[in-house]
């Protein structure tokens, strides 16, 4: 089993999700008293939330690749942000790693084309939706087969 680095905080009941999520499909596949292997590092969420008020995303994205770095360090197969938001800085994230991201964009088209939905629903800070980051990687791959655009 791959150990998954978390980064969470980005709030800690976002991160509790994850954590929870995860265990019950690691449970759910290999039964008994498995769980994940998980490394996870959760941030001063008010910090972050400055950063971003302020718009330093600059170091608010020096946070998430050093916790990143760390996680890749510590053993992870793989990183996961544990918040849509902080998607934002995906790019700078696994550009620093030689470990895949898990951008959650791309699991949120594949599920939308797993249900063949035509025109799903976002609804998220202001952040993710005034900003194309979440929107066009799904966009890409969702929307623009059907010529529907969430964006208008």
């Amino acid at each position: 089993m791959r150990t998954i680095g978390l980064i969470g905080g980005m709030s800690w009941e976002s991160t509790a999700v994850y954590y929870r999520r995860l265990n019950e499909q690691v449970r759910e596949r290999l039964g008994g008293l498995h769980s994940a292997d998980i490394l996870m590092r959760s941030v001063n969420f008010d910090a972050i939330v400055s950063l971003q008020k302020q718009g330093h995303w600059d170091e608010a994205s020096r946070i998430l690749v050093d916790i990143a770095r760390g996680l890749e360090y510590g053993g992870a197969g793989c990183v996961l942000i544990c918040t849509n938001t902080m998607h934002k800085l995906a790019d700078e994230v696994q550009q620093a790693l030689s470990i895949p991201l898990l951008h959650i964009a791309d699991v949120t088209a594949a599920a939308i084309r797993a249900e063949s939905l035509k025109r799903p629903l976002l609804l998220a800070t202001r952040y993710t939706m005034e900003q194309d980051f979440y929107v066009a990687p799904a966009a890409r791959a969702i929307w623009a087969r059907s010529g529907y655009s969430p964006c208008g």
